[in-house]
């Protein structure tokens, strides 16, 4: 029997999804050592093998088969645009993709207006305005606080996650529309699908009874 791997989000992600594996009996003891310096885990008895990754390489990994399974998040699959199956929303990480900005923006985006829009997530922000509104916009990629574009004058809104909102109102910025609903998400690579439907599957029942 082949180990099947699975390439788990870094911090939060990987620790939520780790007590929810738990609880279907899926253990890996040597993750629990904060101080290891491993990089593979590995569950022998039950063949399984996890490692962090950055949250943008996981799809990666999954789509190359060097992971058979990835968790995720949904902003993170959009962005990445990998060809991989998404099979299973886990229902934790719930957040929203929003455009924000000052509530002066609103009439801009209403009557359709060349505006700027700075975001960590230009193919995100690109597929929304292009495809579902139809808007031509300047697109400006940041990495870093995306509420000081706004503030500062670099771009009239903005395109980021909004989980409570408590950020974007401490800077007189709003949610003007929402993009999607986002949460962590279940993604297999595509051949694995198929030479290990029956684990898969098995996994995928397995958490939907805890879910």
């Amino acid at each position: 029997m082949r180990y099947l791997t699975f390439a788990l989000g870094k911090g939060r992600l990987a620790s939520t999804t780790l007590q929810l594996f738990e609880k279907i009996g899926i253990t890996c003891e040597e993750m629990k050592d904060k101080d290891s310096r491993k990089l593979i885990f590995v569950n022998e008895e039950l063949k399984l093998r996890f490692f962090l990754a950055k949250g943008p390489d996981v799809p990666t990994y999954v789509e190359y088969g060097a992971a058979d399974i990835g968790i995720v998040g949904k902003d993170t699959i959009l962005e990445e645009g990998r060809k991989l199956y998404e099979v299973m929303d886990l229902g934790f990480g719930k957040c929203r993709m929003c455009v924000c900005g000052p509530k002066s923006a609103k009439e801009l985006l209403e009557h359709n207006q060349l505006i700027r829009v700075a975001t960590k997530y230009p193919n995100i922000a690109k597929d929304y305005f292009y495809n579902k509104k139809h808007q031509t916009v300047e697109i400006i990629k940041l990495n870093g606080s995306i509420e000081l574009a706004p503030i500062v004058g670099l771009s009239e809104v903005i395109v980021d996650i909004v989980e409570t909102g408590t950020t974007l109102r401490e800077n007189g910025l709003d949610v003007l529309e929402e993009v999607c609903p986002l949460s962590a998400r279940m993604v297999v690579n595509q051949v694995s699908m198929k030479m290990e439907d029956e684990r898969i599957r098995k996994i995928i029942q397995n958490l939907k009874t805890v879910i």
